[in-house]
């Protein structure tokens, strides 16, 4: 049975792993709201859902001097932009850091995000949706097909998610998924979770200090104890 069981899950994991999006936004936040965001997609789906380029020729006008300035006019500062190729077919990367999460929702390059992270006594709350601008997007049977997300990776132990795809993934890893054809329908794709307002990084420093802390005092409480037995011995005398 736990064979079995262990090919399961191994199986399980291995699916995960597969799932190619079409159109992605992955954010990596710290506990401060500033942190970094990726968006991976087809260009013509960012033509729908940014407004980048033109529907007549998405390919030749998402481009990637397009992408960095789009993102840079909303001040982020950009640190890769690329294009690279599945099955044939472009996909626009475009990487970014950020200063306060509550702000990319208006900062323009974000016109399907709405987010916010807030305080709520030791714990921080996520929440927002993602949903397509409204109006006409009118793409090929191709640009229709497989799915989106939104993913994040928390900066502290999650205590609650809502509905995400797979639960918590590797620790911190939350993720929510939608067909394309539903977010071009204008089907919105909410998302929120609650977490630990410390990082997980200084929690582990914090462990970890407090482990050598321990061990130390252990140790000099062991050298005081066989000190304080060979003094006696030696006042003894033989």
């Amino acid at each position: 049975m736990l064979p079995r069981l262990a090919a399961a899950a191994l199986l399980a994991a291995s699916l995960r792993g597969c799932i190619v999006y079409e159109y992605e936004h992955e954010f990596w936040l710290r506990t401060d709201g500033s942190g970094r965001v990726s968006v991976t997609g087809r260009p013509a789906l960012w033509t729908a859902f940014k407004g980048l380029g033109r529907p007549e020729d998405p390919e030749g006008t998402a481009t990637r001097e397009a992408a960095r300035l789009y993102f840079e006019k909303a001040g982020l500062r950009v640190n890769r932009v690329t294009v690279t190729r599945r099955r044939g077919q472009p996909y626009l990367f475009v990487s970014a850091d950020f200063d306060d999460v509550n702000r990319l929702s208006a900062s323009g390059a974000f016109p399907e995000l709405e987010i916010a992270l807030r305080r709520e006594g030791q714990r921080l709350r996520l929440r927002g949706s993602w949903r397509a601008p409204p109006g006409e997007h009118p793409l090929a049977p191709v640009h229709r097909e497989g799915l989106l997300a939104v993913r994040f990776h928390m900066p502290g132990k999650v205590y609650l998610h809502e509905n995400a795809a797979f639960g918590v993934e590797r620790g911190n890893i939350l993720s929510w998924r939608q067909e394309v054809a539903r977010a071009l329908e204008g089907r919105p794709l909410p998302f929120g979770a609650v977490m630990d307002d410390r990082s997980i990084l200084f929690s582990t420093v914090i462990l970890f200090a407090g482990a050598i802390g321990l061990a130390a005092l252990l140790l000099a409480a062991v050298f005081a104890l066989v000190a304080r037995k060979g003094r006696k011995q030696f006042e003894a005398g033989p």
